[in-house]
């Protein structure tokens, strides 16, 4: 696997959040490590800033499903 050529960045959080250690960004960087298990490869950028999560695999194939399914989700 190699580095990844993008990033993908979603208001995930109420904005007050903004720690790396607050209880819920640890639990949803768990839930994205666990889904690059699944997919045979690593969660090679996170971090938070005033709510929006920003993250990236070194997996072209599961970045593009991330962005397929972001785009199925957003309202008409």
């Amino acid at each position: 696997m190699s580095e990844s050529t993008g990033y993908i960045e979603i208001d995930m959080f109420p904005e007050e959040i903004n720690d790396m250690e607050h209880w819920e960004v640890v639990h949803f960087k768990g839930l994205l490590e666990e889904v690059a298990e699944e997919y045979h490869c690593r969660l090679v950028a996170f971090s938070i800033d005033h709510g929006t999560v920003t993250f990236a695999f070194d997996s072209d194939i599961l970045m593009a499903e991330i962005v397929r399914i972001l785009q199925d989700d957003r309202p008409d």
